[in-house]
């Protein structure tokens, strides 16, 4: 948690896999209004360690999609994809800790081994991972292995150590109104990849060893990542990192009721600029006049 005398501290952490939306605007102008009120810091963060699909015209694009829309950050932007040292050591700490190992398994080899039908699925929807190599030897060197953690052996470290799993303060709400103290569940994700098989970093470790190098106290993000905060808080529990303050927004939906998605190609901001519609009724449709 931040301490009175700290400048609260708040970020916009984009991915350079596609044009913005107005789903990005809506966050970004969300975080800015927040750390206005709060007399707090915004930063810059481009969450880039996905090097096949992130793209530099793409960062340039966030760039200029934020400077349009008259959003302003403090400090230097933090770019993931030159701080994978970061993450690797983070992986080390948690890889002596005893609570990852390495997972070979393929996505057919998943698909094989449940019935898809029948099979517990993670809150993105995707089956839970089985557990095929928890607790087995692998053969090789493990480079090309993904590293999973164990979060039965994550959660008995977390009580040993701290007589607790975890909690998180949610100050606005979750997609089914969760608010206030909000008791963490690993098990609804299983065994998370944490180090991917051709990055040695996951979103979840990078985020969360990000937000704690760059001092953020509130982390703003909409209501999709909500229960990503299960994952992050028991990592931050591991590596003995910070605890944020997290307030997950609504998400702009298109008029079926889906939330806007670079993958669909819902209409960039880009799209919107080059049709002659201007930032400010960008702006005031989201209700940022």
């Amino acid at each position: 948690m931040a301490h009175a005398d700290k400048r609260p501290v708040f970020r916009f952490a984009p991915s350079p896999n596609g044009r913005l939306h107005l789903g990005h605007a809506y966050s970004a102008l969300f975080t800015q209004a927040a750390a206005r009120h709060a007399g707090g810091e915004m930063l810059l963060r481009i969450e880039d360690i996905d090097t096949v699909r992130s793209r530099e015209e793409l960062v340039d694009g966030i760039l200029e999609d934020l400077d349009w829309l008259g959003l302003r950050y403090d400090g230097e932007v933090r770019r993931q994809s030159e701080h994978f040292d970061d993450y690797r050591a983070a992986a080390e700490r948690l890889n002596a800790l005893g609570v990852l190992y390495p997972c070979p398994a393929t996505r057919a080899e998943i698909r094989n081994a449940i019935d898809e039908e029948n099979h517990p699925r993670d809150p993105d929807g995707s089956p839970i991972y089985p557990g095929l190599y928890r607790g087995k030897e692998t053969s090789g060197d493990n480079t090309d292995h993904a590293m999973r953690l164990n979060h039965v052996l994550a959660i008995q470290f977390a009580m040993h150590k701290y007589g607790r799993i975890a909690t998180f303060t949610e100050s606005l709400a979750g997609p089914q109104g969760e608010t206030g103290l909000v008791q963490v569940r690993p098990e609804l994700w299983g065994d998370v990849v944490i180090v991917r098989k051709d990055t040695p970093t996951s979103y979840n470790l990078s985020v969360v060893v990000d937000d704690a190098l760059q001092g953020v106290t509130h982390v703003t993000r909409g209501q999709d990542l909500f229960y990503a905060t299960h994952v992050h808080r028991v990592l931050q529990v591991l590596l003995e990192l910070p605890e944020p303050v997290y307030c997950h927004h609504k998400l702009i939906n298109d008029d079926t009721g889906r939330k806007l998605s670079k993958s669909a190609g819902d209409r960039s901001l880009k799209s919107l600029r080059e049709a002659g519609i201007s930032a400010e009724q960008v702006r005031e449709e989201l209700g940022f006049s």
